[in-house]
């Protein structure tokens, strides 16, 4: 089941792929019309720890080592896969094999693709769900949530609220409290990420409206704090999650044409090229055709 936006208006619907061979198509069609394009999957489709050792590595390029560091089970399992996912992602958008795609990370560990500002990205994962982002427009950032997951109950709610907020949550009905919270947090959070702040930024200094769509990003007082240059969307999947967008427009407009022989210095394709051995890297083996 794909995900249904369930607030304000979308660029399109969640995409899920389910395997390597996917919905691919649907992704480099929605970044083509809107800009953004935005997919899940679940952890049991995406499992390359279940391959050899030199896939993984190859695959996981920079990451292998910070893999290796990681000692919980679920922890290593989530972060491979999700970064599997999203070097597929950008594979396919760029037009290069997912081996050859290398992700940098900024000074608050917000990824990115190295060698290519064109296209920005955004990762999340919770439990077994896996969310990726990317966007020409300008930034993306992406955040999932249990839907199930007891936020204001807990008396969460004065912690990451404005006033503002906090009085609109009062004013809903108590059964609706804990969701519009789980909303308004992963709204939150995907600001945040798109802004590449982290936890630098006091979610009690910005807030969302709980209970309505999220058109904008209020001041603590609940006046306007963005124009029309960030908008925002939530999403419920399969009942189980929620999953919220933000993208801030740069105002230089996308583009059509993603592939990176058509956006990078020549020289630096011809390169790539070499190392890979090939004359399209498109044509190499595919690191995981036994997975």
């Amino acid at each position: 089941m794909t995900g249904k936006a369930v607030r304000g208006p979308t660029y399109g619907e969640l995409i899920r792929i389910s395997e390597r061979d996917g919905r691919w198509q649907q992704v480099r069609v929605d970044l083509t019309r809107h800009g953004v394009a935005v997919l899940y999957a679940r952890l049991a489709d995406w499992r390359p720890d279940r391959a050899a050792g030199p896939r993984l590595r190859a695959l996981l390029g920079r990451d292998w080592a910070r893999y290796l560091d990681l000692t919980h089970p679920d922890v290593r399992r989530r972060f491979a896969a999700s970064r599997v996912l999203l070097k597929y992602a950008a594979g396919q958008v760029l037009d290069v094999s997912p081996d050859s795609v290398e992700l940098g990370y900024g000074a608050t560990g917000r990824p990115y693709l190295r060698g290519y500002d064109a296209v920005d990205i955004s990762l999340s994962h919770t439990d077994d769900l896996l969310l990726v982002g990317l966007t020409t427009r300008g930034v993306i950032g992406v955040d999932a949530e249990r839907a199930d997951r007891p936020m204001y109950s807990t008396g969460l709610g004065k912690h990451v609220c404005t006033p503002h907020e906090l009085d609109l949550l009062e004013g809903l009905d108590p059964a609706e409290r804990d969701d519009a919270l789980v909303r308004v947090w992963t709204l939150k959070e995907a600001y945040s990420k798109a802004r590449g702040l982290g936890m630098q930024f006091r979610f009690t200094e910005f807030g969302f409206r709980p209970g309505s769509d999220p058109t904008g990003l209020d001041r603590p007082d609940g006046e306007p704090g963005t124009g029309t240059e960030w908008s925002f969307r939530t999403y419920v999947v399969d009942e189980d999650y929620i999953v919220s967008v933000a993208v801030g427009d740069a105002g230089f407009g996308g583009t059509d044409d993603t592939a990176a022989s058509s956006m990078l210095d020549g020289g630096f394709v011809d390169m790539l090229t070499e190392v890979l051995g090939g004359d399209d890297p498109q044509d190499e083996e595919d690191p995981w055709d036994t997975w």
